[in-house]
């Protein structure tokens, strides 16, 4: 089995090996607040959505305002304008756009005078194979892992990207790995988490624990390599709670100066009762 975040030193170089990813600092005690954008697209129908906000100073409470009056669009590789709708404050979507696989994408976000753009292309889909539990030693003892298994396809290059839901409940570890060293090779990987969530049940055991009789469910993208240098650098400057869109250093696609991703991704699930 193959541990997520074991990733080594190699990565961490490839992280800041590309001239066109950019990093931008923050200030987190006084900074100017900054526009985040966290965009998708997925192979799914009805999946396009771009969600904006402003950041706060990390002082302030953790109420993050959400931004209305954007116009958002996207733009396909025949240069069809998609333009999407704000359906709730700071959230902008459309039904009628399907994203396709090997094609690019292009977001443009205007607010107040200002426009930012990013691009993105939909890798090819990797079949999601299957989804089962393995039992872990731990620090405190064995624990049921989540363990997503499928072939990566031969030439370096791929990256995924999985997110866990137990009883319904979003998991806050970012789970993200590429091929580097998996290359063409069948893939079983251990969804380990490492957080600071102390919420007990009335047991006293966290409740992100995975038990016997709990429905399981992990979902896995199949995310362009910028993607992967976002989500990867995301996952070595946060942990736990502070693992959202915006940490400190974040490496971003967006153009313009706001932070957060634009991402266009295939999506698979799968959802198990765990024996």
């Amino acid at each position: 089995m193959r541990i997520i975040q074991n990733i080594s030193f190699l990565l961490i170089l490839l992280v800041t090996a590309a001239s066109c990813r950019k990093v931008i600092d923050i200030d987190l005690n006084s900074a100017d607040p900054k526009y985040v954008i966290e965009g998708i697209i997925t192979n799914q129908q009805d999946s396009c959505k771009v969600l904006i906000s402003k950041t706060v100073n990390f002082s302030d409470d953790n109420n993050v305002p959400s931004v209305s009056g954007a116009t958002v669009t996207v733009t396909d590789e025949a240069g069809t304008v998609t333009t999407l709708q704000e359906t709730n404050p700071g959230t902008y979507r459309t039904a009628s756009f399907q994203a396709q696989q090997g094609k690019t994408y292009k977001l443009s976000v205007k607010i107040e005078g200002e426009e930012f753009t990013a691009s993105s292309t939909m890798p090819l889909l990797v079949s999601y194979d299957s989804l089962y539990v393995t039992e872990t030693q731990l620090f405190d003892g064995k624990e049921k892992v989540a363990t997503v298994q499928f072939k990566d396809p031969p030439g370096k290059g791929n990256a995924y990207r999985y997110v866990q839901y137990l009883n319904g409940k979003r998991e806050k570890t970012i789970f993200v790995e590429n091929d580097e060293l998996t290359d063409g090779r069948t893939i079983n990987t251990e969804l380990l988490i490492f957080d600071d969530d102390d919420e007990e049940d009335e047991n006293g055991e966290k409740k992100n624990k995975i038990r016997s009789g709990d429905t399981l469910r992990v979902d896995m993208m199949c995310i362009e390599y910028p993607m992967f240098t976002y989500w990867f650098s995301l996952l070595n400057a946060s942990t736990g709670e502070n693992q959202n869109a915006t940490p400190a250093n974040p490496v971003t696609n967006i153009r313009g100066g706001a932070l957060g991703y634009f991402s266009a991704h295939t999506y698979q699930t799968k959802t198990i009762k765990v024996p």
